[in-house]
């Protein structure tokens, strides 16, 4: 039978498509946002109504979905509000991004996580996290207020493919069980869920960050083991109350005596599971430190042991894609070095007979890309003002280029081209690209349709004329995944967040250029970089 709010049109602005979701704080649909083009959205209602303490339900209502909303803003692990309201009945509902992905507890019912998968999923589960627990200014008086979720379980932790984390884990329903617990119909039921919840949240005691900590270390323990550390007699309140008030965990060991798991992971993911708050980290950041140090030496071992497989790696440098699996090759590529030498040819000429610096660009050491126009065609360029002697330094070198993407909260392309020789080291130049913009659009286009570019070099000192040309290519699934951005970013809704996406891929791109350096440093030769034309 078909659900019978299919085709509701809600606040004259979103239209309910089909149900995709329920559970015991409400029920989740898809929609698409009908003065937005149909842009698909998620709605979910929550099991709640506010028509007999309307008021004070209502501003409890609208506070948490500002929160959710300045959360989603802050963090890319957490989903992202959009709108929020009530229905003709008084039900509330929050208006989010809509993501195609599964979540976490059904990947743990179909498969095992490989080591290299859980500290990724488990360290951007903590990010977000992290990001609440912070705080965020709520009030307009420069206080800050931490968030707790309440909630912390699988279902609640959702996973969607990404073309620059390739797997992005984001956080749902912050707030909710605190607002479904404020309603007085609601009080004389627990809200949350038994199975990982603190035993002070079982207890009924005011909660700090250390509660979701237990939640998290329960869900950790699962996502290694497929089980959970605690089993109680039976699946009562009371049964529960006990296992979680006095009942010691089983072990790593004991739930898989053949997993294998270094030692510092083990040992955190068992303190969080301590009964007393003190007795567990105490922070998310402590639990980060530990992931993220052990998702270093994970990495390193594998790079040391060809035999053993990548694993999930999020990043790869000089992948060959000839020999990618199926789970590589949703790995963000990362191009050859290019040691081609420069071939001056007709177009160089017309290259240097038709481009002048724009007089709309400063005399200064910047990038930016800006096609050129030769015998009836447009061509990809990357446009460089340095200094005449920080261009001489490098005549003779090597090439790298690669693309990072990230969709949400605003589908932005980072362009890193970095030309490298021996003797002066590296030099880097970057570009964002926003994918909502007409030109940011076009320059993709053309990168993929043609598959290279060129950079054109300009001397500070001498401006009006390109002094050097380099060209430089890009592999067909390099092009290929150009391709894929752009129609993510058609259907990503608009967003003002373009900073924050281009804060993220920064962050990225910061940890990738050591093993970028590393990799051109172990090239023997380096190519000339071009004539002066």
């Amino acid at each position: 039978m078909s659900d019978p709010n299919t085709g509701r049109l809600l606040g004259k602005r979103y239209q309910l498509q089909e149900l995709i979701g329920t559970g015991a704080m409400g029920r989740v649909y898809r929609g698409k946002d009908t003065l937005l083009a149909g842009v698909p959205v998620a709605i979910k209602f929550l099991a709640l109504s506010v028509q007999n303490q309307k008021m004070r339900l209502q501003e409890r209502f609208e506070q948490e979905a500002k929160t959710c909303a300045l959360l989603g803003q802050k963090s890319i692990h957490i989903v992202r509000v959009m709108d929020y309201g009530l229905d003709e009945n008084s039900t509330p509902y929050y208006v989010m991004e809509y993501l195609q992905g599964q979540n976490l507890s059904a990947i743990i019912r179909n498969q095992n996580l490989s080591l290299s998968r859980f500290l990724s999923m488990a360290r951007q589960i903590c990010l977000g996290l992290q990001c609440a627990h912070n705080g965020i200014p709520l009030d307009g008086d420069g206080a800050i207020y931490p968030i707790i979720h309440r909630d912390i379980k699988p279902s609640n932790m959702l996973v969607i493919q990404d073309a620059s984390f390739w797997e992005l884990v984001k956080v749902l329903d912050f707030g909710i069980a605190k607002l479904l617990m404020s309603d007085s119909d609601q009080t004389k039921f627990y809200l949350g869920t038994l199975a990982y919840s603190s035993p002070e949240q079982i207890e009924g005691k005011e909660l700090d960050n250390r509660s979701d900590i237990y939640s998290l270390g329960v869900m950790m323990f699962e996502m290694l083991t497929t089980k959970i550390p605690l089993i109680p007699s039976s699946h009562s309140f009371g049964a529960w109350y006990q296992t979680h008030k006095f009942q010691k965990p089983m072990s790593i060991a004991e739930a898989n005596y053949t997993l294998k798991i270094p030692k510092p992971v083990e040992d955190m993911v068992m303190s969080c599971l301590e009964k007393k708050p003190s007795d567990r980290p105490q922070t998310i950041s402590e639990i980060i430190n530990v992931l993220a140090v052990a998702e270093q030496q994970n990495k390193l071992q594998q790079k040391n042991n060809p035999n053993i497989p990548p694993s999930n790696q999020k990043l790869k440098i000089n992948p060959k894609p000839e020999n990618k699996t199926k789970d590589e090759q949703r790995v963000l590529p990362v191009q050859k070095t290019v040691k081609t030498e420069l071939r001056v040819s007709a177009i160089n000429d017309d290259i240097t007979r038709l481009t002048s610096w724009p007089s709309n660009k400063p005399i200064a050491d910047i990038v930016f890309p800006e096609p050129i126009y030769n015998s009836g065609d447009f061509l990809p360029a990357l446009w460089v003002m340095l200094p005449q002697q920080e261009i001489q330094k490098r005549l003779v070198c090597n090439r790298y280029n690669q693309f990072l993407f990230i969709s949400v909260p605003h589908p932005i392309v980072l362009w890193i081209t970095v030309i490298y020789n021996r003797e002066h080291g590296a030099k880097w130049l970057p570009y964002y690209l926003d994918l909502k913009t007409n030109s940011g659009q076009e320059i993709i286009r053309l990168l993929q349709h043609k598959g290279y570019y060129r950079l054109l070099f300009f001397e500070r000192e001498t401006p009006t004329r390109c002094s050097h040309v380099l060209i430089s290519t890009i592999p067909p699934i390099q092009c290929q995944r150009l391709q894929e951005w752009m129609e993510i970013s058609k259907i990503t809704t608009t967003s003002m967040n373009a900073q924050i996406s281009k804060t993220l891929l920064k962050q990225e791109y910061e940890k990738l250029k050591p093993q970028i350096l590393a990799k051109l440093q172990t090239i023997d030769t380096d190519s000339p970089f071009g004539m002066p034309i």
